[in-house]
């Protein structure tokens, strides 16, 4: 078990908002709380770097393709070093049109968030298939999870 980090809803926070900024479909809000040389790694593998760079490619993905919306649960937020945390969290993505997490969908975040004048910002986030072929039993899980927290959204 390791301990939580001292900024911890500050991070918390910081993974919210980009979650928020997905799900509006606005690569501006998305880039928001990146740091200037911030990366992203999408679930597809793509690499995006740099803040600028993270919003120009989200308004034109979001402009043109009808993406997912994510619901997502927080694992950890531990301290790495003095002014560096990751946050671990599950996600799972409800198809546009659809109602209901896809479990094919599931996906691992790993924010690595970085202390800058006193703000925290996102300096890498990953998001890595949850497929879990050998624990469909822990997919499952999962989903059960993600389902309970959109119906206590409702």
């Amino acid at each position: 078990m390791t301990s939580a980090h001292p900024h911890d809803t500050s991070i918390r926070a910081l993974y919210a908002a980009f979650l928020d900024g997905w799900n509006r479909r606005s690569g501006a809000a998305v880039a928001s709380g990146f740091a200037d040389d911030g990366d992203m790694v999408g679930y597809d593998g793509t690499h995006h770097h740099g803040r600028l760079a993270i919003a120009a490619d989200f308004r034109q993905i979001f402009g043109g393709h009808q993406t997912a919306t994510y619901v997502a649960v927080i694992r950890s937020v531990r301290p790495v070093a003095p002014g560096v945390a990751v946050l671990m969290a599950h996600a799972g993505m409800i198809p546009p049109g659809a109602a209901d997490v896809d479990p094919r969908f599931h996906t691992v975040h790993t924010l690595v968030a970085v202390e800058e004048d006193g703000r925290w910002r996102i300096s890498l986030l990953q998001a890595t298939p949850a497929a879990w072929h050998q624990h469909p039993e822990a997919r499952e899980a999962l989903t059960q999870e993600l389902r309970g927290l959109l119906a206590t959204a409702r």
